[in-house]
């Protein structure tokens, strides 16, 4: 029901944007997250956005590089990555929650497969 894509290799300062195509249910009342897990670390929050607002919700790792956009005709969120850094290298989940603290992996339900990020210096 959520298909990450558009993961790849990138250099140091690239940009990159991932893809999260939603089907098969609504979620018009779900907020959208992206996080991110790296090898032996935590799966940390990356940006959130709900269906019903253009309020996105940004983590430490996304300030000021990145952005997060919903197209609701296409039913897919965006996550626009610009100066990646290798530290960005990580596993990159997209996924739909109905919780109200939008940062915790607890409050989402659904999540896509993951896509590869890899961003070399």
């Amino acid at each position: 029901q959520l298909q990450a894509s558009g993961g790849g290799l990138a250099q140091a300062g690239g940009s990159l944007r991932l893809s999260c195509a939603v089907s098969g249910r609504t979620f018009s009342d779900y907020v959208m997250g992206w996080f991110r897990q790296a090898p032996g670390k935590e799966r940390e929050f990356v940006a959130a956005i709900r269906w019903s607002s253009n309020s996105p919700y940004y983590g430490d790792p996304a300030k000021g590089r990145f952005t997060i956009a919903r197209d609701n005709a296409k039913n897919t969120v965006y996550l626009q990555m610009n100066r990646l850094k290798p530290e960005d290298t990580a596993v990159y989940y997209c996924a739909a929650g109905l919780a109200d603290v939008v940062v915790l992996i607890t409050s989402y339900d659904y999540w896509g497969q993951g896509t590869q990020v890899t961003v070399s210096s």
